[in-house]
């Protein structure tokens, strides 16, 4: 059983940047494919980033592609997200997830997860 905790949101301005952080424990090593996504109210939650532990392979939404960057700690067991050049449009609850198996990575549909945190919520203001 994996526990994800995430931590770093907070409120910005447009163009400022913030570092999100996610805690992973229990059953690490059958971690396959971890990622971040996000959801405002009244909207669907969306994928921003993700990372291929076997092969370091990483992706990104294309509204986060140059401005966003995923990596991870395996000493740590941690997961981040950092986030720059912050739009208002990057508004909302941001999860952090893992796949015990690879097809969520290699599939990139961005289904598949089977664990999640409790999200942290990061307000851009313009």
């Amino acid at each position: 059983q994996v526990q994800l905790v995430e931590s770093g949101g907070g409120s910005v301005q447009a163009g400022g940047s913030l570092r999100l952080s996610c805690a992973a424990s229990g059953g690490t090593q059958n971690k396959y494919c971890v990622g971040w996504f996000r959801q405002d109210p009244g909207k669907e939650r969306e994928g921003v980033a993700a990372f291929y532990s076997y092969t370091g392979t990483t992706y990104y939404a294309d509204s986060v592609k140059g401005r966003f960057t995923i990596s991870q700690d395996n000493a740590e067991n941690t997961l981040y997200l950092q986030m720059s050049s912050l739009k208002p449009e990057d508004t909302g609850m941001y999860y952090c997830a893992a796949a015990t198996w690879s097809l969520p990575c290699l599939s990139r549909n961005w289904l598949g997860y089977n664990y999640w945190g409790q999200g942290t919520q990061v307000t851009v203001s313009s």
